[in-house]
């Protein structure tokens, strides 16, 4: 059977902005019941990711996949596979301390990006999770950041 070479297709940008918009809202309105979940096999789950705000000093939040790596949980800074840096991620740069809630309740944690042989460990098993992983990541112009969230006392 041939193998397709066509680019895998993305949702609009609006639409992908609209469904985290909502599943946010989702999360909110329950008091945090609905929209998180753990990571199922070959699959990833949802956090609630809250930061300090580089400029402002406030906290901002966002809800994120992850898959969890012993202790660890690890994200992608891939704002929606569009061009720039997530805000999100330049929070977590200027101010690492943050706090993530999972469905089994919050987590202090320190976020930063994995280099080397462990970012390349991390990316084959986000490739595993989602095939088309490299295809998405050749949209950005820039290296993908993989995203460590180190528990913290």
């Amino acid at each position: 059977m041939p193998v397709s070479k066509a680019k895998p297709r993305l949702p609009p940008r609006w639409f992908m902005r609209l469904f985290w918009f909502t599943h946010r809202r989702l999360y909110r309105l329950t008091g945090g019941r609905l929209g998180l979940w753990r990571p199922k096999p070959n699959g990833w789950g949802a956090i609630h990711l809250s930061t300090v705000g580089r400029r402002t000093g406030l906290e901002r939040s966002v809800m994120v996949g992850y898959f969890e790596d012993g202790p660890n949980l690890v994200t992608m800074a891939m704002n929606g596979w569009g061009e720039g840096e997530p805000a999100w991620w330049l929070n977590l740069q200027s101010h690492p301390d943050a706090r993530v809630d999972l469905a089994d309740g919050p987590r202090l944690v320190t976020g930063r990006a994995a280099s080397g042989e462990e970012r390349e460990r991390l990316w084959a098993r986000w490739r595993e999770i989602d095939k088309n992983l490299d295809a998405y990541a050749a949209r950005r112009s820039t290296e993908t950041a993989v995203v460590i969230l180190e528990p913290r006392p």
